[in-house]
């Protein structure tokens, strides 16, 4: 593995993806209870579990515009801000839309974070590690469904008002989260594409290779065809970018149809429909985090071996299988523990393919100048598919029930397969510079 520093630096950024899964999940615990404490009906119901995915979008849409113009650095400290006020926030609401404010408030900084987060370790990371290293990102960002998942368990033996400390509990990793960054520098390839602190910048390449750095500051200037002061006005949307900005989209679309959210944020409700007792399906969400860790993990020491791409197709196939026994299993109402079971399995997949690949993949393969709006554009696709499926989901459970809701899951992952194996290209073991080259029409 690369120097424990560069190490260093990786992984607390990345526990910005920590506060991006706790976010995300921990909704899943409080859900129930905070419906029947406002009394909401289902359509207020779905818009206050999707609030923050709505934030997230904004948060990933915007995400390009602080990245490029304060620093990546700079960027993740507001990210941590956000997060801390969010936390506390949530946990204190007596009011409903204090409640949606400060959740739509969390989710601008998942967004922000699902931009800068794994921009910033790419552009700091060896060609040989950045697969793993980038995907220390959606390690913790599955180390933090986990730890909600837990987190809710164990709180929500404590009575109605438990949903409130599940909340307020993020406040902790965020403070932490907030300190270790002042530890981390200014990302060197946005120094030297702003032509700033160049000094700064070649003791921090310096560090991340120190006998060829010399040869990345020289790939870096001439990837930067443009001059400095021109980058922020370089559009992402020209001819020649449209080889990445389609996988962008395409593979973000696909992550989000998988269902994968769905079953995130509803994991209690859905083991309910298929059969379960409510604490059954509050510690089955358990499983789910456990067997989305063990799997994340093992992705990342295969990332780089294999390829992006060869996890992607393994993956894909055993998605199609698996959400093709949860939709039978609806429509037989063999329900309960079938259901629970392959569930577990379509995690399995999940976690060891386009869990681990997409913030790898999406921060990879925009050249310099674009990628902080690149990674915007991805994020956003993501978050803007999630946000539907997290709005749409209890309506649609109500009312045509599970069978057809994985079916449709099952149908778009087998247009996955078919994206995967005609579009996507392998980019392990390459600069960012080298992906460029074959990206990009010049």
């Amino acid at each position: 593995m690369t120097n424990k520093t560069v190490f260093f630096w990786a992984f607390v950024v990345a526990l910005g993806g920590f506060l991006f899964g706790f976010d995300t999940a921990v909704i899943s615990g409080a859900e129930q209870s905070i419906q029947q404490y406002w009394g909401l009906s289902e359509v207020q119901h779905g818009f206050t579990v999707s609030i923050a995915l709505i934030g997230t979008v904004f948060g990933a849409l915007g995400g390009s515009i602080p990245s490029d113009r304060l620093g990546r650095k700079s960027t993740l400290v507001l990210v941590a801000a956000v997060y801390l006020f969010s936390a506390i926030g949530t946990a204190m609401a007596t009011n409903w839309y204090l409640f949606l404010l400060c959740r739509f408030i969390g989710g601008l900084g998942v967004g922000a974070s699902s931009v800068t987060a794994p921009i910033y370790i790419s552009e700091v990371s060896p060609a040989k590690y950045r697969g793993r290293m980038v995907a220390l990102f959606q390690f913790n960002v599955v180390l933090g469904i986990l730890i909600s998942y837990l987190s809710n368990y164990l709180i929500g033996m404590g009575g109605d008002s438990s949903w409130r400390l599940m909340l307020g509990v993020q406040a902790v990793p965020a403070g932490l989260f907030l300190v270790l960054l002042k530890w981390v520098p200014e990302s060197p390839r946005w120094l030297l594409i702003k032509g700033l602190r160049e000094p700064a910048a070649i003791a921090t390449l310096k560090v991340i290779n120190p006998e060829g750095y010399q040869a990345d500051i020289d790939t870096i200037r001439q990837s930067q065809q443009a001059p400095a002061s021109t980058v922020q006005s370089e559009k992402l949307f020209k001819a020649k970018y449209n080889t990445p900005v389609m996988l962008a989209v395409l593979f973000a679309m696909f992550n989000q149809v998988s269902g994968i959210n769905a079953i995130i944020y509803y994991a209690p409700r859905i083991f309910e429909m298929s059969g379960l007792g409510a604490g059954s399906s509050l510690l089955s969400t358990v499983g789910i985090g456990i067997v989305n860790f063990i799997f994340t993990l093992t992705a990342i020491r295969f990332i780089d071996r294999i390829g992006r791409r060869q996890l992607m197709l393994i993956g894909t196939v055993g998605l199609i299988a698996t959400l093709g026994l949860v939709a039978v299993s609806f429509y037989m109402h063999t329900g309960g523990i079938a259901v629970v079971s392959y569930l577990l399995i379509y995690i399995a997949f999940f976690a060891f393919s386009q869990g681990a690949v997409i913030w790898v993949f999406i921060s990879e393969i925009f050249p310099n100048q674009v990628r902080a709006k690149g990674q915007t554009l991805g994020s956003f696709t993501h978050w803007i598919m999630a946000a539907v499926i997290a709005f749409t989901f209890p309506y649609l459970a109500s009312r045509i029930g599970g069978g057809h809701i994985f079916l449709f899951f099952c149908v778009m992952m087998v247009l996955q397969l078919v994206f995967v194996l005609r579009w996507m290209p392998e980019t392990k073991g390459r600069t960012l510079e080298e992906i460029e080259m074959t990206m990009v029409v010049h």
